[in-house]
């Protein structure tokens, strides 16, 4: 393990593997024209959709592949490192952290607003495991707290932050002790703050974890039910699909329709999606999902199909976890030179800036898109290999990025390709 990880990421590891219980109001304009999973059909394929975490990016680190969005988590960028003590500001982790990326040309900046600090913790016993900030789940027993807190924020990072987040996975109790009720208040208050401060900036609502059940249906239909009660005060709904430990794209996939159609179900009102945390192979839950190396073909392949699953999902974007040093905790490893690494920039090159046509079936999976007037195909299988006819089209390309002329009349497919013409 050639990094420690940051006590957030340690933390989600052994919650997950352990399996604790742990309509734009008026005026606000969607971030993104996609608004449902039927309505990516025809748009053109935004960098964006490549999203990423980047260790260590406070400290100068950047990818050496395209990165289209980033999310700051992990990052010693939480309010509890920010405001250790009433009124004292820290802001240095998160300067650094918002000057690398414009340094590195990145303007799409998602913050994460969350972690109480001890001294505005409503639950002083909160966290602490595995080294989360003790009292950084619990919520801030004065709403005043709060309100100053994303108040500080939004005035400094004006027009430099693109999007703030309301808490990460509030459905766990590892991330907060909160009831609905209260994480849908925190929401309509720093989404009336960012708002009044920075109008042009997007509120995303909080991310919720869907592969333990139990947490996800018993919190997130009630914090629906609360937003709706305030008007639904969100630009954008996010999760987190991560599948249990020995689950496939496939299995993520899965995950991903339950939730939008708990959205369906309680009426939430039609706005972007996005993954604001993706990888596959972390432990848990439970003994029997223990964590999974997931390396070479099937590193590479799965990368891809999580970010074409998100086209035939509807969801706009992807937030990999996370590029950096190798660690235990992850299954796909992300860094410069992996297979993963690879995929993810070939990926780009190929539907970067082509119309996304749709996809059908299922062995294989064929996506169609149009890129500078010429048709192309993704197509790739779920499980095991296909053949794939190839009339019209005279060339094949692989993840690893090399293209080569087709012969014969069809292809045997397993992990995603590029045909074109």
């Amino acid at each position: 393990m050639r990094r420690l990880l940051s006590v957030t990421s340690l933390t989600l590891s052994i919650a997950l593997a352990a399996g604790l219980a742990l309509a734009s109001p008026a005026g606000a304009a969607p971030p993104e024209g996609p608004q449902t999973r039927a309505d990516l059909k025809g748009t053109t394929i935004s960098r964006s959709l490549f999203g990423m975490h980047v260790f260590n990016v406070e400290d100068d680190v950047w990818p050496t592949v395209p990165v289209g969005s980033l999310r700051l988590w992990d990052n010693e960028t939480t309010w509890s490192v920010i405001e250790p003590l009433q009124n004292a500001f820290a802001w240095g982790k998160l300067d650094n952290a918002v000057a690398n990326a414009e340094k590195n040309g990145m303007k799409d900046i998602l913050y994460v607003l969350a972690g109480t600090p001890s001294w505005a913790s409503d639950d002083p016993a909160s966290g602490g495991a595995a080294g989360v900030l003790p009292g950084a789940a619990g919520m801030p027993r004065n709403l005043a707290d709060w309100d100053d807190f994303v108040t500080q924020v939004a005035t400094r990072y004006k027009g430099r932050i693109s999007a703030y987040q309301v808490w990460n996975e509030a459905n766990l109790t590892t991330f907060s002790t909160g009831s609905p009720a209260e994480m849908a208040e925190l929401t309509k208050r720093a989404y009336d703050i960012i708002k009044s401060i920075d109008p042009s900036a997007t509120v995303v609502a909080p991310s919720t974890g869907t592969r333990l059940g139990g947490p996800f249906k018993k919190f997130y239909p009630a914090y629906l039910q609360e937003l709706k009660k305030r008007d639904w005060p969100v630009d954008v709904w996010a999760v987190h699909t991560y599948p249990h430990s020995l689950g496939t794209p496939a299995d993520r996939a899965a995950l991903a329709r339950t939730y939008l159609d708990m959205l369906k179900q309680y009426g939430a009102p039609s706005r972007p999606i996005w993954d604001t945390e993706n990888n596959f192979g972390l432990a848990g839950p439970g003994p029997q999902n223990p964590d999974q190396d997931i390396t070479d073909g099937r590193a590479a392949s799965w990368t891809a199909q999580t970010y074409l699953d998100a086209l035939r999902l509807g969801i706009s974007r992807v937030y990999w976890y996370a590029w950096g040093p190798e660690n235990d905790l992850v299954g796909i490893q992300m860094y410069d030179g992996t297979p993963a690494a690879t995929a993810f920039a070939t990926l780009q090159d190929w539907i970067v800036g082509a119309s996304y046509q749709g996809c059908r079936g299922a062995r294989p999976v064929v996506c169609n898109f149009v890129k500078s007037g010429a048709p192309m195909k993704v197509v790739w299988t779920e499980r095991g290999a296909k053949k794939f006819k190839t009339r019209g089209f005279t060339e094949v390309c692989s993840l690893n990025g090399t293209c080569t002329p087709i012969s014969g009349k069809s292809i045997r497919v397993s992990a995603p390709v590029l045909l074109k013409k």
